[in-house]
């Protein structure tokens, strides 16, 4: 890890020295078809041809758009600074165990919708770079973006990334993350490294395009198992939580440095992703000649497809000085060995697709019909016990149609495990969206029905201590969505509907368990912004969830974020926002977590009494330099009370949040 990381500062240092001595030119993010990927669309810059020509207007400018894996919208650069969470690692509607980099869990409910292969354990998930969410991107120079987050007792995140075009027929980008929290309290040290590398080719004549894809995301964060005495937060003497003993870990050892990435009691989580996507098409090419220049265009009527993934996961758990007294005490664990605990699963796993698109219209590469098959195997290795292999195959189908005026625009998706061990899972998806108004109103209304084969942990697949269930029964659930709003106008409003059979919890830290009875939950959001006066606005975002009364599922009813924001543009570079974030959700019996086995359980002796969190921020932009300052939980300057309650928050039963909390941000991106 030490060489990996001294490798990776040093690429850093060589991006920031290449940024720095050509970030002259202002940043111009362009909406833009270009080349990239639309059947029929060329764009070939001009060759300078005299020395004396009148010079560009845009010369000095960029154009620069990207689209996500498996999704042929273009999408923009966000250069908007109101929300700081576009840079956080976690949204507001998820918290952790108190610390950045420790598990964390969503405080809105969502059915897992992985068919196929599920490995179990998402307590880390969100700190991770997806496949779904890589960004390809195309750009007419070298875009290079540098951030960093520096929190209170040396709370600290890096972030990079780098994308650039050779010739207009490539593009690859670099993206790297990494964050250290030495922690609030005792042996709650956290780091994360996140890599993602891409490169996309199209030939020139646009028949054969390649995506490439590598995903490298480490988690590791000590394991404290949770206050012994959280009253004596009260009480403390020098006013720090890190006074205070934990469950976990040799508490008289611990001290805080934001050098240190070793865990010596905890999880660590490896997952990595290696994909590449080949495409060639059969059609009609054409080209435009304009002005000497040669303009190729391409409309592909039939695509040969094929791509092959490899995905490898390690999830381990290790204390080095285990106290069997502590684990039996408060996590009913018989451990009587003083020897170094180490649990470790490993899994391999490799897929190979292959498909056939057909697009039945000339000039619109956005309809088509996509059908094809796949193979998948599964091999798992775990510490002193034997190992475990299987496979599947499954077969898909895609039809999109976005109608040439864009108004329209309709998908539909199935996949199916026709042999082998997720024989019978099976997912079913429908999405129709309408743009309403020329403002830009839009409604969409989507269906999905799925039928999953539990995750292979809960089926005494691995070697945590987890309880296997007795058989295979498998979860189904059928999900209603409906939206409706306004992306310029700032509003929209949203309704889910979720109906689950055979919902898998855990009953315990060890113990899954499948609920006999349906599970209904409903679920409302409303987001808008309103402006109250000239540079005065109210960004208002609620959200609503019910749920059965009798279901093993404990959810707060309200989740809100309200912000009252002064922003503007003002002395002509420079962009405000700044005001008051309150971030509030009604009190719920939060699930306990158990270290051993990386799982959120179901708990009723312990119900949260949290006060709304409330944040100050001040965020800026001075051309293409982001500035945030905030400082957070203001709530706990007040002193405990019966009407108020504690002076800290709790996530999780004896896992408290942040104190006050200092925190400055800068991202500033450069154009070479």
């Amino acid at each position: 890890m030490f060489i990996f990381n001294k490798y990776i500062s040093l690429f850093i240092l060589l991006l920031l020295m290449q940024g720095i001595v050509h970030a002259q030119q202002p940043l111009q993010v362009i909406n833009s078809g270009g080349n990239y990927g639309q059947a029929g669309r060329g764009v070939q810059a001009p060759k300078k041809t005299d020395s004396l020509q009148r010079r560009d207007k845009n010369a000095d400018s960029i154009t620069i758009y990207y689209k996500l894996y498996n999704n042929n919208d273009i999408q923009k650069l966000d250069s908007s600074i109101n929300d700081f969470y576009v840079h956080y690692p976690i949204p507001y509607t998820s918290y952790n165990l108190g610390n950045l980099g420790t598990a964390t869990k969503s405080y809105l409910f969502n059915t897992n919708k992985q068919i196929g292969w599920d490995d179990g354990f998402h307590a880390y998930d969100g700190y991770n770079y997806t496949l779904e969410g890589t960004p390809f991107y195309q750009t007419t120079r070298p875009y290079t973006e540098f951030g960093y987050l520096l929190g209170g007792k040396g709370e600290q995140m890096v972030e990079v990334k780098h994308t650039q075009n050779k010739q207009q027929q490539l593009n690859f980008s670099f993206e790297y993350r990494f964050s250290n929290a030495p922690g609030n309290v005792k042996n709650q040290n956290a780091n994360m490294n996140n890599m993602r590398i891409t490169a996309h080719f199209q030939s020139k004549r646009k028949r054969y395009e390649s995506f490439f894809t590598m995903l490298f995301n480490t988690t590791a964060s000590s394991e404290n198992g949770g206050l012994k005495n959280a009253a004596l937060l009260d009480s403390l003497s020098l006013n720090d939580p890190f006074e205070l003993d934990t469950r976990l870990g040799i508490s008289g050892a611990s001290f805080r440095n934001p050098f240190n990435t070793s865990i010596a009691t905890g999880t660590t989580y490896n997952k990595n992703t290696f994909a590449w996507k080949q495409t060639y098409d059969f059609g009609q090419k054409d080209s435009i000649v304009k002005d000497t220049i040669v303009t190729h265009l391409f409309y592909p009527r039939l695509r040969f497809q094929n791509e092959i993934k490899f995905q490898t996961s390690q999830f381990g758990f290790q204390d080095v000085n285990p106290n069997a007294a502590n684990y039996l005490q408060y996590f009913g664990v018989k451990y009587d060995s003083t020897a170094t605990l180490k649990i470790v699963d490993n899994w391999k796993i490799f897929s190979n697709e292959f498909s056939l698109v057909s697009f039945p219209e000339k000039m619109n590469s956005n309809q088509f019909l996509q059908m094809g098959a796949g193979y998948a195997q599964m091999t798992a290795n775990f510490n002193g016990l034997e190992a475990w292999n299987n496979y599947d195959i499954y077969g898909l189908g895609v039809y999109k149609n976005k109608t040439r005026n864009q108004l329209w625009d309709l998908l539909a998706t199935g996949k199916l495990y026709l042999n082998g061990f997720h024989s019978g899972d099976f997912s079913a998806q429908a999405s129709l969206s309408r743009i309403l108004t020329k403002a830009g109103t839009y409604i969409q209304l989507s269906f999905q029905n799925l039928n999953r084969t539990p995750s292979v942990n809960t089926l005494g697949i691995t070697q945590f201590p987890i309880n296997a269930l007795k058989s295979i029964t498998k979860e189904n659930a059928t999900i209603l969505d409906g939206v409706i709003g306004n992306k310029a106008a700032g509003w929209n409003a949203s309704v889910s509907y979720q109906l689950i059979q055979n919902f898998q919890y855990y009953s315990n830290g060890f113990q899954p368990v499948v609920y006999g009875s349906v599970l209904n939950y409903i679920r409302g959001q409303v987001e808008n912004k309103m402006g109250i006066s000239k540079h005065w606005y109210w960004y208002n975002q609620v959200t609503m969830q019910v749920v059965d009364p009798n279901a093993p599922l404990h959810i707060p009813f309200i989740v809100t974020r309200q912000r009252l924001a002064f922003e503007g543009n003002f002395y002509k570079n420079l962009n405000l926002s700044t005001g008051l974030e309150v971030i509030y959700h009604t009190n719920y019996q939060a699930d306990a977590y158990m270290p051993f086995t990386g799982q959120f359980y179901l708990q009723n002796s312990f119900t949260t009494q949290n006060r709304p969190t409330a944040n100050a921020y001040l965020n800026f932009m001075i051309k293409r330099f982001k500035g945030y300052v905030r400082l957070e939980n203001l709530n706990t300057l007040l002193p405990t009370s019966k009407s108020m309650g504690t002076a800290y928050n709790f996530t999780s039963q004896n896992y408290p949040s942040l104190g006050m909390w200092f925190r400055v941000g800068i991202w500033w991106n450069f154009i070479n």
